[in-house]
C-alpha cells in the first residue's frame, strides 16, 4: 500500500497526531525493527522496515504516543 494512503489512515484514526509526529514515530519504530524487534504483522520479508512501521501504525497494532508540551 502507498505511504500516502497509510499516513492518511493514521491521521484519520488519530486526530490528535500530526504528520510530523508520525514521521518521528515511524523513525523510532524503524530503528526498533532494524535492531531485531519482531513485527506485529505477518508480511513478506521483502518489505522495508520503514514501510512495515507505517503499516503497523495504520493497522493500529503499534500506537503513537502524543508529545506532551510542558509549560
Amino acid at each position: 500500500m502507498k505511504p500516502e494512503i497509510l499516513t492518511a489512515k493514521i491521521l484519520q484514526n488519530n486526530p490528535n497526531v500530526d504528520r510530523y509526529q508520525i514521521a518521528v514515530a515511524v523513525a523510532q519504530r524503524t530503528d526498533e525493527l532494524l535492531n531485531g524487534a519482531q513485527s506485529k504483522l505477518s508480511v513478506g520479508k521483502n518489505v522495508k522496515a520503514a514501510d512495515l512501521a507505517l503499516m503497523e501504525m495504520a493497522e493500529g497494532v503499534v500506537t503513537i504516543k502524543s508529545f506532551i508540551q510542558k509549560s
